[in-house]
């Protein structure tokens, strides 16, 4: 008889942000406008990249493709959270809700998969720069993301199938502003041990492995770097992986605090504080860290801007 009381939960409700009703609609202009920074400042830099045959390299190969990905993860996430915002109505399908789940994880996944990448790059670059050519080949390079693109979407196939067999028969409550894992997992009234076993293992593994490439890769580096006798010498070679390194200090920073902390640590607000930075702020600040702090990368983006200009003055 309890069984046939029970509601099949076919929709969510996402609570979004903890803010008052003044402060909605400065909260969403807020977010609109640093989604479109977002927007704009990646595509820059892909078409920066593009265009200028002198960065067909490959750092900045990764790098376009870490621009990309910053695209599609925020555009998976915050026009679903300014509508939220705006509006009563915070439902979300249970198809959606799993559809933004499955694009979220495979973009957070590629974010962090092209960063390992690209500390490997430097890596052969400064540690070995007569092989660097020969190493990090075209043909290796669009093998590497190409296998990174096929690996991210079987990690997220994988979450997003087991959480399909999955019985919701109670809240349907998110207290999140998009769909992610755990809070979805919190609703459903089935066993979910093995989806936490596959979370601790899989997901662990595939989150893990990145940074501990990249602390390794920049350990050999710096060590690499403290052998050079020339301070020139040293400067330069920090310089090619000064912006890579803040990048990495701001993605991993940010997402350690929503992840790693210790439970008793986590509140709603703080949680929902730190899945904002490493998922909306992060993302916007890339271009800026890569643009201000790469010459080569000012040179391209004044020359876009430039044929942009001169475009706007024949039309």
């Amino acid at each position: 008889m309890e069984k046939r009381n029970l509601t099949v939960v076919r929709e969510f409700v996402l609570l979004g942000l903890p803010c008052s009703a003044e402060q909605q609609h400065p909260l969403s202009v807020l977010f609109l406008c640093m989604y479109l920074v977002t927007l704009l400042g990646n595509m820059l830099i892909i078409l920066a990249i593009a265009f200028d045959s002198s960065l067909h390299s490959p750092m900045y190969f990764f790098l376009s493709n870490l621009a990309f990905v910053d695209i599609c993860f925020t555009s998976t996430i915050v026009p679903q959270m300014v509508v939220n915002i705006l509006t009563d109505l915070k439902t979300i399908s249970f198809a959606g809700c799993l559809t933004q789940l499955f694009f979220f994880i495979s973009f957070v996944n590629m974010d962090s998969l092209l960063l390992c990448v690209m500390a490997y790059d430097r890596y052969v670059a400064i540690c070995h720069p007569l092989h660097y050519t020969a190493v990090m080949n075209p043909r290796l390079c669009v093998q590497l993301v190409a296998g990174l693109w096929v690996l991210t979407y079987l990690h997220a196939f994988l979450h997003t199938f087991l959480i399909t067999h999955l019985s919701f028969c109670g809240s349907n409550v998110i207290h999140h502003f998009f769909c992610d894992l755990n809070p979805i997992l919190q609703l459903s009234c089935s066993d979910v041990s093995f989806n936490v076993l596959v979370i601790f293992t899989v997901g662990g593994l595939v989150a893990l492995t990145p940074l501990i490439c990249i602390l390794i890769s920049y350990g050999l580096i710096f060590s690499a770097i403290l052998k050079i006798t020339s301070t020139e010498g040293k400067q330069r070679a920090f310089s090619t992986c000064g912006c890579h390194l803040s990048v990495v200090v701001l993605f991993y920073g940010t997402a350690i605090a929503v992840y790693f902390r210790p439970s008793s640590s986590h509140t709603p607000e703080s949680d929902t504080l730190s899945a904002v930075m490493y998922s909306v702020v992060t993302p916007m600040l890339n271009p800026f860290i890569y643009s201000l702090r790469n010459k080569a990368m000012k040179r391209a983006l004044q020359k876009v801007l430039c044929k942009g200009t001169v475009f706007q003055q024949q039309l």
